[in-house]
């Protein structure tokens, strides 16, 4: 079989809700992201993404409740304590957290998720849950992406108002992260026993990581059973270990989004963060629009959408794609 049979065979088995195996993931990913191929590969994940998700987009808000030094330090992440990047610790107040999420309610967001330090509080994040379920009326999911917690945390956030988490094994975790797999395991076992669906992205992608691990990340995505997921690029930021070290392109970028699309199965939705109109051409369905604290920019606090990409201009570039957001 040759290239682009292995391709219509792919497309074939992810309209039927098949995964891919491991070996016809590996030679996907390991193909050059700008040869023919990989351009038929995405133009399939596209045609794929019209299907499974009846051609239809979604916006994706994240608010980032707090920036402050965290001891865990994720050698890609700008909050690490040991880096020196964070200066003052500052929190989102209650009334700022509602306007936001009120504006994106009205910008027709389907998911906005609390996005938190690792040490923020959990009671105040129910208490914020609540609130916001409570005085933002609209159609749309709210979800936490937090840190580690157990079954008994997931039942009372899933009673807070919260529908869903993020939460993932990232790429190098337990070498760049002060985290280990087992860790992260755990917490992702909680949220498949409870009431709660899981968005999981294969991240940080860098030119560091293998077409071994991303494959394995895929894999483990399916086994997790995630509603949401796709890839997400490690953005480096100068002053963390790994902010000397280049990003991927974006033709990467979008080969890796085309590659969770044919390769997840029955997976509903795929997102692409950094956004990216190439994604979006490749199979991505989703896009994040973020404020509030930026772990990606030096945890940076700011009332303005990150890069400036808001939910207008996403609705743009999906509907440029032909999606009907």
């Amino acid at each position: 079989m040759d290239k682009f049979d292995m391709i219509e065979q792919a497309k074939q088995d992810a309209l039927k809700g098949v995964s891919l195996s491991r070996d016809t993931l590996v030679q996907f990913l390991s193909w050059n992201p700008e040869s023919q191929e990989v351009l038929v590969l995405r133009q399939a994940a596209r045609e794929v993404a019209a299907k499974i998700s009846r051609n239809r987009a979604f916006l994706w808000a994240a608010i980032g409740l707090d920036s402050k030094p965290c001891a865990m330090n994720c050698d890609f992440c700008s909050l690490g304590e040991a880096w020196g990047l964070i200066k003052e610790e500052v929190e989102l107040t209650e009334e700022e957290i509602l306007s936001y999420a009120r504006e994106y309610v009205a910008g027709g967001v389907r998911w906005i998720v609390l996005r938190t330090t690792q040490f923020y509080g959990f009671e105040r994040l129910l208490q914020v849950a609540r609130k916001i379920r409570r005085e933002v009326p609209g159609e749309y999911e709210l979800g936490a992406n937090i840190g580690e917690f157990d079954l008994a945390m997931a039942t009372k956030m899933h009673e807070a108002g919260l529908e869903f988490v993020y939460h993932s094994v990232r790429l190098g975790e337990g070498k760049d992260t002060r985290f280990s797999v087992d860790e992260r395991m755990k917490t992702l076992e909680a949220v498949k026993e409870s009431a709660l669906k899981l968005v999981y992205l294969v991240e940080p992608i860098g030119p560091e990581h293998s077409v071994d691990e991303i494959a394995d990340a895929i894999l483990l995505i399916n086994d997790c059973d995630a509603s949401v997921t796709g890839a997400m690029e490690r953005v480096p930021v100068p002053g963390t270990p790994l902010g000397k070290f280049p990003g991927i392109t974006e033709e990467r970028l979008a080969q890796i989004v085309a590659v969770t699309r044919l390769g997840s199965g029955s997976a509903e939705d795929i997102c692409a963060h950094q956004p990216s109109r190439l994604a979006m051409a490749s199979g991505a369905n989703v896009a994040v629009v973020e404020r509030g604290a930026i772990p990606r920019e030096g945890g940076m606090m700011s009332a303005k959408e990150w890069n400036g990409f808001d939910a207008d201009m996403a609705k743009d570039w999906f509907s440029n794609q032909s999606y009907q957001v």
